[in-house]
């Protein structure tokens, strides 16, 4: 049966995923095709833990680097992401692609892990899980350094965009001019802003803790849990593992990490206590997340709803003063933002979102199961 989507639809962005994933494939030859298709997804077993094997870290991400393909194959990677990204979206994620250049420049172009080069643009890897447009469930991933995108289509529809990472190091770089780079800037900004116009009762509440994590607190983990991360789990085994591997990645631990908890309930202030222009800040602050990806799959219109926004926690750790280290998290019913800006001097940003309900597809992915392959 011939499906009809309007313009923007779930079912037109998957439509537009499906034949430039198509076109992709077709581009490579045997070896290439080895390193690119992966299991259809699953639960469970190989299929499901593959593709739940994520990271952000300059790793191996799983996939077919940009390395290993002619520069037509590389467009036609960039055309796949441009399908599930907003313009907005999509020059943000080049502009992090990039940005390796520049984190190169700053470290002297110094740091050697072994291999080629370290700090490197090329070393992105896109992963199609299962046959693009057909009938079953099918799936992609892109990541790298400071990204990790995830797809999830069903029934000719997208039904799962998360995790999505982004990150930038430096988080701001000079121009000529005076003028600065920050390509996620305004989730900084605006984050700040919010808190820094919560009246002091609501202000004490909302900042948990006077330091911050030394990353986000959900870190890899395939399914959010309050399960404590070791640096070592941010890296695929064999590939890189940083020193102190044994530490936990937040450099939390005891009364800290408990404060910290992504333990339910959400931690922070809820939507429903701020006043019009702070709940404006809060839709504002959500939008740099949630619109990274094309409208008909975005759930940015769900926070129209007065309620929805009302369930919204705020939490932030560290200092509010612009430049000096900090976190924040935006919690709540399928819903989890995190944001650090740490390292170098509060000079290096990681924003996470997630879904706790739905990240991967997972809860869509055993409904299908549960109706086309039980006995």
């Amino acid at each position: 049966m011939t499906r009809h989507h309007g313009p923007g639809s779930a079912g037109e962005v998957a439509t537009r995923m499906a034949g430039a994933a198509q076109d992709w494939l077709y581009s490579l030859d045997a070896d290439q095709l080895l390193a690119a298709v992966g299991p259809p997804p699953g639960i469970g077993g190989v299929a499901g833990a593959e593709r739940t094997h994520w990271y952000y870290t300059p790793t191996d991400h799983g996939g077919l680097t940009f390395h290993r393909q002619r520069p037509a194959q590389h467009r036609l990677v960039m055309r796949l992401l441009a399908s599930g990204l907003s313009e907005a979206g999509y020059t943000t994620v080049a502009t992090v692609l990039g940005l390796e250049n520049v984190l190169d420049r700053v470290e002297g172009f110094s740091v050697n892990w072994s291999r080629e080069r370290t700090r490197d643009p090329g070393l992105y890897y896109l992963r199609v899980f299962g046959e693009p447009g057909g009938a079953q469930p099918w799936g992609w991933r892109f990541g790298g350094h400071h990204v990790s995108l995830n797809y999830l289509v069903m029934d000719g529809r997208v039904v799962a965009t998360t995790p999505s990472f982004l990150g930038a190091d430096p988080a701001a770089s000079p121009f000529l001019g005076g003028a600065s780079l920050r390509p996620l800037g305004a989730a900084e900004d605006l984050a700040r802003e919010l808190v820094r116009s919560l009246h002091p009762e609501l202000a004490a509440r909302a900042v948990l803790l006077p330091r911050a994590p030394n990353d986000i607190v959900s870190g890899n983990s395939a399914a959010i849990d309050d399960r404590i991360l070791k640096r070592r789990e941010l890296w695929r085994p064999g590939h890189h593992i940083p020193d102190r591997p044994e530490e936990p990645a937040t450099g939390l631990d005891g009364t800290d990490r408990q404060t910290l908890s992504l333990a339910p309930p959400p931690k922070g202030v809820p939507g429903a206590e701020f006043d019009a222009a702070q709940r404006e800040l809060l839709r504002a602050l959500l939008a740099t997340y949630l619109d990274r990806v094309p409208d008909g799959i975005s759930p940015s219109p769900r926070y129209a709803d007065p309620a929805a926004l009302d369930a919204v926690h705020l939490a932030w750790a560290g200092s509010t003063t612009a430049g000096e280290p900090h976190y924040y998290r935006l919690h709540g019913p399928r819903l989890l933002v995190e944001w650090t800006n740490v390292h170098r001097g509060g000079n290096h940003a990681h924003a996470v979102w997630r879904d706790p309900e739905t990240d991967f597809g997972g809860d869509v992915l055993a409904a299908h199961h549960a109706a086309h392959h039980a006995r």
